[in-house]
């Protein structure tokens, strides 16, 4: 073949309107944004976390430093607990569970609307401190 010929736009033609059809019907089949301000979609909408109040007691730290730090501080008392053997913590699981847990269902995990649970569902963050840990607040003697 010669040098002319493989250079000849015409042949490529064909290939080049099915790929601008392609891209056509892709575009065409991806949803535009919606602009109507009377209507809003439900669809997709993530419902904002519904946090029950605090036993009692007051948190050792302001509400927005503990929802950005409180997984620092657990892990930092983590090992306090397992390299040292200090429980004693303010930031313990133990002292978070006993005041946060549902009056309800006595739990920070039973379901969607307790503490942890409902928060972390909005985050989409999975919560392993729960496959040892207890979710319930242990029960005073």
């Amino acid at each position: 073949m010669a040098e002319s010929e493989q250079r000849n736009p015409v042949k490529r033609g064909p290939t080049i309107l099915v790929g601008l059809a392609l891209l056509f019907s892709i575009a065409s089949s991806v949803p535009a944004a919606s602009s109507d301000s009377g209507q809003h979609r439900t669809q997709g909408v993530v419902p904002t976390p519904r946090i029950e109040p605090a036993r009692g007691g007051t948190c050792p730290e302001s509400p927005a430093f503990m929802r950005r730090n409180h997984m620092d501080l657990l892990k930092h008392q983590r090992d306090d607990t397992l390299r040292v053997g200090d429980r004693r913590g303010q930031y313990s699981l133990k002292e978070c569970i006993s005041c946060h847990a549902s009056q309800a269902t006595n739990s920070v995990a039973a379901n969607s609307s307790n503490f942890c649970q409902s928060c972390h569902a909005y985050a989409a963050v999975r919560i392993d401190c729960f496959e040892c840990h207890a979710t319930q607040p242990q029960v005073k003697p």
